[in-house]
């Protein structure tokens, strides 16, 4: 789990629109990014201005798909007639 904190409402308005529509967010903290879904957005009530902490479950990289075939088994249409 990724726990990320921010003051911002507008960031705080997406990420809990993204946990109720059931959609991935994507956060850039830093130099690292995170996508996942969001699994809480709680806020912290004892500070001045208010701040949230959003827990985000990572989304694992999807690997690429494999090569079934190395080479395209389509024939020119000229080696038909030889």
């Amino acid at each position: 789990m990724f726990t990320y904190e921010t003051a911002d409402q507008k960031e705080v308005r997406r990420f809990r629109i993204a946990q109720f529509n059931g959609r991935m967010a994507t956060v850039k903290a830093g130099e690292s990014t995170v996508t996942g879904f969001v699994r809480s957005v709680l806020e912290q009530e004892a500070t001045i201005p208010p701040r949230w902490t959003i827990t985000i479950i990572p989304n694992t990289p999807k690997e690429e798909p494999k090569m079934l075939r190395p080479n395209s088994r389509v024939r020119p249409f000229a080696e038909d007639y030889f």
